[in-house]
């Protein structure tokens, strides 16, 4: 669909992007999916058609990027529909932002050249088994011990965090409350540290785990920001994860409603194809009205952004909008397929099962609606 947002450059990277997953993505995607995993091979691709850089520092081999260069690329990798793959590939997108707002500047230059070339692998690590997003009662201790931190605690649903190279996690290094928490870089041969695999309903391809420190030593160098300020960091973090999956969750809807057409034109039941019956037309349009609607709500809040708004309430109801959407219209695809929408390997069915973490992760849709109202000051 046209829209004013996009330039000529903007159209230029997503056809690049069009090629990339064509080629080294969507070939793969249900193998992927089938082994648990993808290989290590596709963040170096990545990061060489400058997938892996987009809006971060050009000194570190970051690529300038607004929002829409963005949404380009969250919703060109969701046309393999392969949730999983996007989820690891692009782990680095919430582990290594905290890093390159607030680390030192030694730290920041020696991680994300790495990072963002593809030969290291990112993750963000908050999440703990006692508590989700309520990250102002983490457990996870940190004690100051000389020149280190001496790290105890667990953390879990950790995306890549079988084989990241560099966890940026939320530690308790102060009293009770947001005030006590502090980000620390801790890096993946850490001793102490150990890693259990985690099965999921969806997103098979994408490593999950729970991350076990055990008297973990990390030098002091590697606090991101100043101690007590880990909170405010992981908050500014939040919007951005936020609009990335919004942007594609809409993407994966429209899959959905890609596939149901095609399918819909060439099945034929009763005589004649499915497209052709009243009740699948009026399902195809309510799945394209959705679609629409949410396309429509992402691309003004982006450009409200690069405004320098920050329409915090706004972005809480966006994901909500585009996870509503993405389970409306996996369902209805599903529906459309009928008993082939059940089989393994269409992307429609691999979307269902991954509509769920898409409404939980990032901030649940409960927790969404709560941060929207408080900003509107209810």
């Amino acid at each position: 669909m046209k829209s004013p947002f996009y330039t000529a450059e903007h159209d230029a990277f997503r056809e690049m992007m069009r090629r990339f997953v064509e080629k080294e993505i969507s070939p793969f995607a249900h193998e992927w999916d089938e082994a648990g995993e993808f290989p290590r091979e596709l963040y170096r691709k990545a990061a060489g058609i400058g997938l892996l850089g987009l809006g971060f520092p050009e000194e570190y081999g970051g690529i300038a990027a607004d929002q829409f260069m963005k949404i380009v690329a969250s919703q060109e990798l969701a046309r393999a529909g392969a949730g999983g793959v996007s989820a690891s590939l692009m782990s680095h997108t919430i582990g290594s932002p905290p890093i390159a707002r607030a680390a030192r500047p030694e730290v920041r230059a020696r991680v994300l050249p790495q990072v963002l070339s593809g030969d290291k692998i990112s993750a963000l690590a908050i999440t703990e088994p006692g508590g989700g997003s309520d990250v102002a009662n983490l457990a996870t201790r940190a004690r100051r011990d000389g020149d280190h931190y001496v790290v105890t605690g667990e953390k879990t649903f950790i995306t890549s965090g079988m084989r990241a190279d560099y966890l940026t996690v939320a530690v308790r290094t102060g009293g009770e409350g947001a005030g006590g928490v502090s980000l620390l870089l801790i890096e993946g041969a850490t001793p102490g540290l150990s890693r259990t695999k985690l099965k999921k309903m969806g997103w098979w391809a994408s490593d999950t785990a729970t991350l076990h420190f055990d008297q973990c030593r990390v030098p002091a160098e590697n606090l991101i920001g100043e101690e007590g300020q880990g909170f405010k960091i992981i908050m500014q973090n939040f919007n951005s994860e936020r609009m990335g999956m919004a942007a594609g969750c809409t993407a994966f809807a429209r899959v959905c409603l890609d596939e149901a057409v095609a399918y819909a034109r060439e099945r034929k039941t009763f005589g004649k194809p499915l497209a052709q019956h009243q009740v699948i037309r009026h399902k195809i349009v309510d799945m394209a009205q959705k679609v629409a609607a949410s396309q429509a709500m992402l691309e003004m809040l982006a450009w409200r952004l690069e405004q320098g708004e920050s329409p915090v309430a706004e972005i809480c109801m966006m994901k909500n909008q585009a996870t509503q959407t993405m389970a409306f219209c996996a369902s209805e695809a599903v529906q459309i397929f009928g008993g082939a929408g059940f089989m393994r390997g269409i992307k429609a069915e691999r979307i269902y099962r991954e509509v769920k973490v898409n409404a939980i992760g990032g901030g649940t849709e409960e927790i969404m609606k709560d941060l929207a109202s408080r900003q509107m000051g209810l």
